[in-house]
């Protein structure tokens, strides 16, 4: 498995959501973060703006669907057709073990499964 965790513009973030549901990606965890990229900020009059609100979405997949899933938030996320500084980044990253909390299942990176007694 793969975690993929997506920076994305507020107004995105929605359509970025709809995406993932649409193509069968509903498992998301969402929530609001903020920092700067290569733009460095962005300065109105004397002002410098360097921490520019975005939301930061996490999910975790099997690793055959990154291409898609990486495609899927690209193409809901960037502004216009060919995008614009500002619109996000994506980082990937292997997930060794997951753990289902409710039926205590653990899964490994070969996709087999056990349970984990307590």
């Amino acid at each position: 498995m793969i975690m993929i965790r997506s920076i994305v513009r507020p107004e995105k973030v929605d359509d970025v959501l709809a995406a993932l549901m649409e193509a069968g990606f509903p498992g998301v965890t969402k929530f609001s973060v903020v920092g700067r990229g290569k733009q460095r900020g962005i300065k109105i009059g004397e002002i410098t703006y360097d921490e520019i609100p975005k939301e930061m979405l996490l999910t975790a997949i099997e690793a055959k669907d990154k291409d898609f899933v990486i495609r899927t938030i690209i193409g809901a996320a960037r502004t216009g057709q060919k995008g614009a500084y500002g619109d996000g980044k994506i980082f990937v990253s292997p997930v060794d073990e997951t753990y289902t909390i409710s039926s205590g299942i653990k899964q490994n990176p070969d996709g087999t499964t056990e349970e984990v007694t307590i």
